[in-house]
């Protein structure tokens, strides 16, 4: 057994041999996290809400008669999280896939300071979560129209990485492109008043400008198959003072991801409650069949994919070395499990492959009322007429990409209709070419609305 989950079976087995809390009364816990991003409430914004830490944070043995004091701090983004982590005034810290790798090797770049990757939140299989944006009235409808146009990114984030692979398997550089620097709430702005050609980011801002009418998405990041993850880092030395309280964190996202994934449509509303985030596009994320898949075990393919970002990483931002197998310890999160009597290595060892969703029955949040869904895209749009022609007011209506399984806001797809069959896709583009090798009239959302 590795010297350190020795440490912490040691530790967790007999916590007497920690250094004593008897003279401390108060254990704070400070934990950096982002309510902007959806990928990150399973470790942040459910936790918190719920009161889940509490629940489940030790009471017993050296922490008898303890007290905790929770401080949470919210951040736009994974880079600041680091930095203060690194500065010692955070514990925890909840980020996606390019910021973790950055943290890991930050730290590692230090004499003693070190941090540890201990649980995941969520997922998508195929990188859907980022994306890129255009405001709704531009006339680009593919990547290829981009060249030589400005692009804002939060540089160092996944949907920066997401630019890099766009690039090559569209047959362009990086470089074709005149990139900057803009925190997602800044892009969002500057694609809503046009001062920007496009916007790439993470989860959930290009369903966040679709949503409210000024953003288009003309690319996702489910085209570049790198699988797209979030998760939660500790700094080595809580960790090893307070193994107990890491262990109970990851009870608290278990906890949290099984709440979410049970009813997302009570899940969505309430996180929206806690955030600025609409509940329709939350809906959109966390429900069956959604963008994210929520799960916490850390795969042996998520390893994979977190090296190969570092290697992207260092070609392009010079980003140190990442020692993989010193930063990444599961230990904590398997101790969760077992105590919490579940199967860490089933679930570790499942996979959920958006590309299964191409057939799931398309959706209509009726205000008030719920999630109504349908058999075909047909029928719910006969559906969708009859609720207008009553005066019913629809909250959202959700569609699948016929091709990728993605899920889409039905105002935002095009179709294809051939029959009484209609097909369903992300971009105009697609649809197109799925009308030229099958047939069949390429409509919009609102031409579908209006022949309903």
């Amino acid at each position: 057994m590795p010297a350190k989950r020795l440490a912490i079976a040691v530790a967790l087995s007999f916590p007497g041999i920690l250094a004593s809390n008897a003279d401390a009364q108060t254990i704070t816990i400070r934990i950096g996290h982002q309510s902007m991003c959806t990928d990150t409430y399973p470790a942040g914004v459910a936790i918190k809400g719920l009161h889940l830490l509490e629940k489940y944070l030790p009471h017993t043995g050296k922490y008898k008669g303890v007290s905790y004091d929770i401080v949470w701090r919210n951040y736009s983004s994974g880079a600041p999280i680091t930095n203060m982590m690194l500065a010692n005034k955070l514990d925890f810290g909840v980020m996606g896939d390019y910021p973790l790798v950055v943290n890991g090797a930050k730290f590692q770049q230090t004499r003693d300071a070190r941090s540890i990757l201990f649980s995941m939140t969520a997922y998508n299989l195929d990188g859907a979560g980022n994306s890129i944006a255009v405001p709704t009235s531009s006339p680009i409808t593919s990547v290829k129209q981009l060249v030589g146009k400005d692009i804002s990114v939060p540089i160092g984030s996944s949907a920066w990485g997401m630019l890099y692979e766009m690039a090559q398997q569209a047959g362009l550089k990086y470089s074709d492109f005149r990139v900057s620097n803009q925190t997602p709430m800044v892009g969002i702005s500057a694609i809503a008043a046009r001062k920007i050609d496009a916007h790439a980011d993470f989860c959930p801002m290009t369903e966040y400008m679709e949503y409210k009418g000024t953003g288009r998405m003309i690319y996702s990041g489910a085209e570049t198959k790198i699988p797209y993850l979030h998760g939660v880092v500790v700094t080595r030395a809580f960790a090893q003072k307070y193994p107990e309280i890491v262990v109970a964190y990851a009870k608290a996202v278990i906890a949290a991801d099984r709440w979410i994934a049970e009813n997302p449509h009570v899940a969505s509303k309430k996180m929206a409650a806690w955030t600025m985030i609409p509940k329709e596009v939350l809906y959109l994320y966390f429900s069956q069949g959604g963008y994210l898949t929520p799960d916490p075990t850390i795969k042996a393919k998520w390893l994979d994919t977190l090296a190969y970002d570092h290697g992207l990483l260092a070609k392009y931002a010079h980003v140190p070395p990442l020692d993989m197998h010193q930063w990444v310890d599961a230990s904590y999160l398997k101790t969760a499990y077992q105590q919490m009597g579940l199967n860490y290595a089933k679930q570790a060892g499942t996979l959920k492959n958006p590309q299964g969703d191409t057939h799931m029955p398309p959706q209509i949040w009726v205000a008030g009322k719920g999630i109504q869904q349908y058999g075909t895209n047909a029928a719910m749009f006969q559906a969708l007429g009859k609720l207008t022609a009553k005066g019913q007011d629809i909250d959202a209506v959700y569609v699948y990409d016929a091709q990728s399984g993605l899920k889409m806001f039905g105002k935002t797809a095009w179709y294809v209709k051939d029959g009484t069959s209609i097909d369903a896709y992300l971009t105009k583009g697609e649809a197109l070419r799925e009308q030229k090798e099958k047939g069949g009239k390429v409509l919009s959302y609102t031409q579908l609305r209006a022949a309903a």
